[in-house]
């Protein structure tokens, strides 16, 4: 079952789920939206390592925008600190944002139970597109859980800013092992 707009109200004002800082007028009939945050990150070497930590560069997005560019993949993060040890968030692309040819969130729409804190987006524009801190870029859904549930103890907790890939943490356990 997925939370409506109101009860996605109520959850975060009786604490079942953080959305940091709520605004009402971002609830949708059935999800949340959330903003683009101020910080870009772009991986800077020529070949990405997945079993190594990648060198990555940090742009702000000025008033007048930030110009995204093909062929590069851009690491944003949502304004909103979001979260639930209930809930299980999805965030998806907005389709406004969409009908401007930007990818928002390729590959991980899924969020855990328990993880709490702002999302990092990964943005791939498919030709130039102007972007700016604050623009609605996704949306939130929540859907009720069945079963026990095991909180989120993972890398990403309490993401501040665009995260990049902690892949090779991974790699280097499955390597050791």
């Amino acid at each position: 079952m997925i939370l409506t707009g109101p009860e996605i109200t109520a959850a975060a004002h009786d604490g079942r789920l953080t959305i940091n800082p709520f605004e009402p007028d971002q609830v949708n009939p059935n999800s949340y939206n959330v903003r683009l945050g101020p910080t870009l990150l772009t991986y800077t070497a020529p070949v990405i390592d997945a079993h190594h930590p990648n060198p990555t560069t940090a742009v702000e997005i000025g008033p007048g925008g930030y110009v995204l560019q093909p062929g590069e993949l851009y690491l944003g993060h949502t304004l909103e600190q979001v979260g639930s040890d209930t809930f299980v968030p999805l965030l998806f692309g907005r389709s406004s944002v969409g009908r401007l040819g930007l990818f928002v969130e390729i590959t991980a729409p899924i969020g855990d139970i328990g993880f709490h804190g702002q999302w990092t987006l990964m943005l791939s524009p498919i030709r130039p597109l102007r972007v700016y801190a604050g623009m609605k870029i996704g949306q939130v859904m929540f859907f009720v859980s069945i079963g026990d549930i095991d909180l989120y103890r993972g890398k990403y907790q309490a993401a501040t800013g665009p995260q990049p890939s902690r892949y090779w943490r991974d790699a280097a356990r499955a390597v050791a092992s």
